[in-house]
């Protein structure tokens, strides 16, 4: 998964601060690396898993030229917009290599003055995109991730899979949502089911549903089930940018003969807000690759919702004939369901 950047983090209550951070169950060896050095740097931080009223939403990334006064004349004239967080408000509670990532789990004050205030946060990858956010007191994310909570109404009875599990942020929304959601999930880094499970209280859900709760630790892109999937939620980045394969029409016929009669795919496109490793690689052109070959699989049948101020700054696409609005409104939740009008068609 993956959203802009960001950092800090308050700890569970009754745990110790640690230089170094063990994370337990992790069938892979990770190198740990010691926390970061409390330091007085304002972090940038992204609104990109947007806020419910769509906005732009910047990569996070730590500005080392702002003085302290700099940081706080700016912070004074625009709490919200300047997307800083000083960081002394952000704290590290993991950060290591795993085989697949450089996993970091932030937590960020209640204090500080952003819509992350109170969330914790999984950054992957070097440029630090944000892959999955959770809130302490509350269930919306007010990012993409709501979206993603849009999709069980419109689809035909049945499981649904979710490629790209990160921390589980997608299925405990679907499964607090919809009482009769059954989920399937896959993620290629069992260090980011570990984190889920220490951090993101994925342990909980499995407990609390486990007839309708089910993680595997695998390449997604071969994910399958006897029954076929009702619907397939993508999310798969690597390196900071959507996995090549998603833009190769083969990859999206593949998933398509996984679907039930009726099902869909809702897709995590990006957009330019996606910082990749490689700085030469644009996350719009990628976007729409991906697009345009999900489109010469489901012609006439792509519709995408943009988020962010600028068009192409981050999409998330659904395929499917658009269903009556109407009705899938009224089988979303009241504060969702703004998403429902935010669906375009395709056009190359």
């Amino acid at each position: 998964m993956r959203a802009g950047t960001i950092l800090g983090w308050y700890r569970r209550r009754g745990r110790r601060s640690d230089d170094k951070l063990k994370v337990a169950n992790t069938a892979m060896a990770a190198t740990l690396i010691p926390s970061i050095p409390s330091i007085r740097r304002p972090f940038q931080i992204p609104l990109y898993p947007f806020s419910p009223k769509p906005k732009s939403h910047k990569h996070l990334t730590l500005i080392r030229s702002q003085t302290s006064s700099d940081v706080s004349k700016s912070q004074t004239k625009k709490p919200h917009n300047n997307d800083g967080i000083p960081i002394d408000l952000v704290k590290t509670l993991a950060r290591f290599k795993s085989r697949h990532n450089f996993i970091r789990v932030l937590e960020v004050s209640r204090k500080s003055d952003h819509p992350f205030a109170g969330s914790r946060l999984l950054l992957l990858d070097t440029p630090g995109n944000i892959h999955s956010i959770s809130f302490l007191v509350k269930l919306l994310t007010g990012t993409y991730f709501d979206v993603f909570a849009t999709f069980p109404p419109i689809l035909p009875p049945g499981p649904l899979g979710i490629l790209g599990f990160g921390a589980g942020s997608a299925a405990k929304l679907i499964l607090e949502l919809y009482p009769q959601g059954v989920i399937h999930g896959w993620e290629l880094d069992p260090a980011v089911i570990s984190v889920g499970r220490e951090f993101f209280g994925l342990s909980k859900l499995e407990r609390q549903f486990p007839d309708r709760l089910f993680v595997y630790v695998g390449n997604a892109l071969n994910a399958n089930i006897d029954s076929g999937f009702s619907g397939l939620l993508v999310d798969l980045f690597s390196n900071g940018r959507l996995i090549p394969e998603l833009q190769d029409p083969n990859t999206w016929m593949k998933m398509k003969k996984k679907l039930r009669e009726g099902g869909r795919i809702m897709v995590n496109v990006g957009g330019s807000c996606v910082e990749a490793e490689d700085s030469r690689t644009d996350g719009k052109v990628i976007m729409e690759e991906t697009l345009k070959a999900m489109e010469k699989v489901f012609p006439g049948e792509v519709f995408v919702l943009d988020l962010g101020r600028k068009k192409d700054d981050s999409s998330i696409a659904v395929t499917g004939k658009l269903p009556d609005l109407d009705l899938w409104k009224k089988d979303v939740p009241k504060s969702l369901r703004f998403y429902v009008d935010m669906w375009k068609p395709f056009t190359e």
